[in-house]
């Protein structure tokens, strides 16, 4: 997967409402009065979420009778998922020669 190409999936899933989609995408294929009943948003609004997901090519669908249920197509969506839940309670610590941390001496070249 290109570097390009993963900056557009963040993009793509950085809004509330895809990441709930895909979140419940994880766990089962889903049709759009069933998405209807956990959003609470109206049905256009989730076609327009939908369609951004599918552009994206994260996600795409199967036609049963008059139903479309969508599934997930890439698997980093479930990695990213995961990542972003994980709680990180502490901040990585200052690097040795910061001036914040009033640590030792930067041991680079500086440019000036």
């Amino acid at each position: 997967m290109e570097h390009l190409n993963r900056i557009e999936i963040l993009k793509t899933i950085s809004h509330p409402v895809r990441i709930r989609i895909l979140e419940e995408l994880v766990n089962d294929v889903k049709c759009v009065s069933d998405m209807e009943e956990f959003l609470n948003i109206s049905q256009s609004n989730i076609s327009q979420h939908l369609a951004a997901l599918r552009h994206a090519d994260l996600i795409d669908y199967f036609v049963d009778g008059r139903l479309r249920c969508y599934f997930l197509k890439k698997p980093i969506i479930i990695d990213l998922l995961e990542i972003q839940k994980k709680d990180y309670p502490d901040e990585l610590p200052g690097p040795e020669c910061c001036p914040v941390t009033r640590k030792g001496t930067y041991t680079g070249e500086r440019n000036r």
